[in-house]
């Protein structure tokens, strides 16, 4: 049974030439996921950043394993929306292998160390268009993913990951909530021309022009980490009842939030909090609800655009609560903040070696990368493009490997044939 949701202009993909296998038995949708699954930049997600750095201890989440909970999540918010129906229903929903290929994908472009990665790549690169994980996993879908070219996703695919549609130049002051400037034709290609671009206004408005795809894979995301985060923290050590009380007490909390406190000290008193935390995972999927969308400048052209999702606000307020708990007792605590500094000067470093030994004026030339990679830079069109090419390079490290390549090049007591291998 053909499900009436999507149409050619959903599944069309972005590369007309592209091979299709004459036997394909999966659906477009299922390829895409597949293709994420099986890609090198999904499997160095198990070493990279999500709270504490990668390989702390065994029990902490990285990015992948976020990733995997959050796919799960998006999958559970399609069928509980699809159980509820009206509109949807045995022939017209939302494709849950979609919405998870969309889950999967979200964090492919973030570098080592978390959002500290991700600051330090942004400060380097302002100049040369900027950096933004997003972005950059936009950039690894269209055009890096597999060897030098992308992994041609569908529109609705690469829409469902679109969480920002604004380009760095539109916005130049900001940190991150952009695309590149280069991205424009992938942008005309999701919303299906550069008219529709156009018109839509530049800045946070048409950052919240989301499909209904994307705005399931935001909400699984904030369910994933805004509740995993105090899990995480606990285990840590950073959240426990006397830093609960104490951070409680400093703030003005309404009594929805006093309550959600309350809660979270008892089951840290009965260690019950991992329980506890997983259950409202249950809660914020049975949050939401479709609603009917306004007519927009998609709605004529796909259902995606039809629909927004509504979240409980109490819901929404509880999610935000937890994010805040996470960011004063655990990102801000000196450790986290100890790490993130140390994080910041070794991509700042390892940058400046590359620059310096592959742009820089420095007519000396070390082979310090891979020879594909230096091929690829001598081959770059210009300095921008050669610079862009070192950053892809330091965004898909893993943060064990940032920090064995650093010792290996700075570290003097790190370098016997043995530490090479």
């Amino acid at each position: 049974m053909t499900n009436q949701f999507y149409s050619d202009f959903d599944t069309s993909v972005l590369s007309v030439n592209a091979r299709i296998r004459p036997d394909e038995y999966r659906t477009a949708f299922q390829i895409d996921r597949d293709r994420i699954l099986y890609t090198s930049a999904f499997r160095r997600l198990q070493s990279k950043t999500q709270v504490f750095l990668s390989g702390e201890y065994d029990f902490y989440r990285t990015r992948l394993t976020h990733s995997l909970e959050v796919a799960q999540i998006g999958r559970s918010i399609c069928t509980r929306l699809k159980a509820v129906g009206n509109p949807l229903g045995k022939d017209f929903f939302i494709d849950p292998d979609l919405v998870e290929a969309a889950c999967l994908a979200h964090d492919i472009g973030h570098p080592p160390f978390g959002h500290a990665g991700e600051r330090v790549l942004h400060q380097i690169m302002k100049d040369m268009g900027g950096f933004e994980g997003n972005a950059q996993t936009l950039r690894l879908l269209t055009d890096t993913i597999y060897g030098d070219k992308g992994m041609n996703p569908t529109r609705a695919f690469l829409d469902a990951i679109l969480k920002y549609k604004t380009l760095f130049s539109e916005i130049p002051e900001a940190l991150n909530h952009f695309v590149y400037d280069d991205q424009r034709p992938h942008l005309e290609f999701a919303l299906g021309g550069e008219h529709l671009l156009n018109e839509l206004e530049a800045g946070k408005q048409r950052n919240g022009f989301k499909s209904i795809e994307c705005q399931i894979m935001d909400w699984a995301d904030d369910t994933a980490y805004s509740l995993n985060d105090i899990v995480d923290g606990a285990n840590a050590g950073f959240i426990n009842l006397e830093n609960l009380e104490r951070w409680a007490s400093l703030n003005n909390l309404s009594n929805e939030e006093a309550t959600h406190v309350d809660d979270l000290c008892r089951a840290i008193r009965r260690r019950r909090l991992e329980p506890l935390m997983g259950h409202k995972v249950g809660d914020f999927i049975n949050a939401v609800k479709l609603a009917e969308a306004s007519p927009n400048l998609m709605s004529g052209e796909t259902v995606r655009y039809r629909y927004n999702l509504i979240i409980n606000p109490e819901t929404v307020a509880e999610s935000k609560l937890y994010k805040k708990i996470s960011l004063d007792l655990v990102f801000r605590s000196p450790q986290l903040q100890q790490l993130d500094h140390k994080a910041s000067r070794i991509l700042g470093e390892l940058f400046s070696i590359f620059t310096d030994n592959y742009i820089g004026t420095n007519k000396r030339r070390l082979r310090l990368l891979p020879m594909e990679v230096e091929t690829a830079i001598a081959a770059a069109p210009d300095e921008k493009s050669r610079v862009r090419l070192i950053c892809d390079l330091m965004a898909k490290m893993t943060d064990r490997f940032a920090v064995r390549t650093y010792r290996r090049l700075a570290d003097p007591d790190f370098g016997s044939i043995v530490d090479l291998v």
